[in-house]
């Protein structure tokens, strides 16, 4: 099964909800995302470290799920 990443996308200087993306690393993570959002900007993609979520996240590599109501947080890894 592909690793879980969040992603931090802004589009039109607004970011838009949380999305999570499945893939073998955050390279392939990035190419999923560029191409699911051409017209916006990756700004941050991570792997959640603690973060949970009862929402479908995909199990294949390329699933791409956007999280309404979600706001981007750095993961608890990443926090500083």
């Amino acid at each position: 099964m592909a690793k879980l990443f969040i992603a931090k996308i802004v589009e039109a200087g607004r970011p838009r909800p949380l999305v999570t993306v499945r893939a073998a690393g955050e390279g392939e993570a990035r190419l999923f995302l560029e191409a699911a959002y051409p017209e916006a900007a990756i700004a941050e993609v991570a792997e959640p470290g603690e973060w949970v979520s009862d929402a479908d996240t995909g199990q294949a590599a390329g699933d791409i799920r956007e999280h309404p109501g979600v706001i981007w947080q750095p993961p608890s890894s990443l926090a500083g």
